[in-house]
């Protein structure tokens, strides 16, 4: 039987989702919680691969185990294991051939960053010392639905077949005493929002204008790209499944 896990995560601890050979990651410690609850080695696959201290509020995972199991009980055992920064929001029952990562249809990420100092949000937020002009950095976003290819937000050291993405939504808005980027697309490269994030940063700064995004993108360069976002301020929100894989929540 296939299981689903959605969960949430404060990432100023882990080295990233992913596991690693000599870091702690999201996905060692449950599969550590998981392994202990249910006594047996379970391996996870999760919906995405996020860097070192960046957060979820909202991420999915999935397993095998050939017992039913009662699935509330599942994910209240499950937080009593976990750390505290680490919390299981609900498991259920889907398809045998469903999978976390490959049918995602949309994920979607939020960058924020204060326009002031905030003593409760420093870990959690990029401060800029400066106004942005928010603005321009909207008419950028508005830029990037008009291509497909984004190798110059992209890591140079990676394996992917194609930089291929679909934007389907990109803006800025003002919460609060925060300026807060939301994205969507069907997929992401690695790092790419906070790559994004970076070079809008440079635009709201009047250090480039809105229409340079056109020669980066077409560039295919990551030097012309601006300097990766600090990953403290980038969030996980949202992830788009097809409706018939959520098959019960008992």
């Amino acid at each position: 039987m296939r299981y689903f896990l959605e969960l949430s995560y404060n990432g100023k601890a882990y080295h990233g989702w992913q596991n690693q050979p000599n870091a702690t990651s999201v996905q060692e410690v449950l599969e550590n919680a998981l392994s202990t609850v249910l006594n047996t080695t379970v391996a996870v696959v999760g919906a995405g691969r996020t860097d070192a201290g960046v957060h979820a509020s909202q991420m999915f995972a999935h397993f095998d185990f050939e017992t039913p199991l009662d699935l509330k009980d599942l994910a209240y055992k499950l937080n009593s294991f976990l750390p505290k920064d680490v919390a299981v929001a609900k498991v259920f029952i889907t398809r045998t051939d469903a999978h976390a990562r490959f049918d995602a249809l949309s994920r979607t990420y939020n960058y924020n960053v204060s326009i002031e100092k905030n003593v409760f949000d420093y870990d959690f937020s990029h401060k800029v010392h400066a106004v942005l002009d928010v603005d321009a950095m909207n008419a950028a976003c508005k830029i990037l639905f008009e291509y497909n290819n984004f190798q110059c937000f992209s890591k140079n050291k990676t394996s992917v077949r194609t930089y291929n993405c679909v934007i389907k939504e990109a803006f800025w808005s003002q919460k609060g005493h925060q300026l807060v980027f939301t994205i969507t697309a069907d997929r992401f490269l690695r790092n790419m929002v906070r790559a994004i994030v970076g070079t809008m940063l440079s635009i709201g700064l009047g250090k480039i204008s809105a229409e340079e995004m056109h020669h980066i993108i077409r560039s295919k360069d990551r030097g012309k790209a601006g300097t990766s976002a600090p990953a403290h301020g980038l969030y996980l929100v949202k992830i788009v499944y097809p409706e018939d894989l959520k098959l019960a929540t008992k």
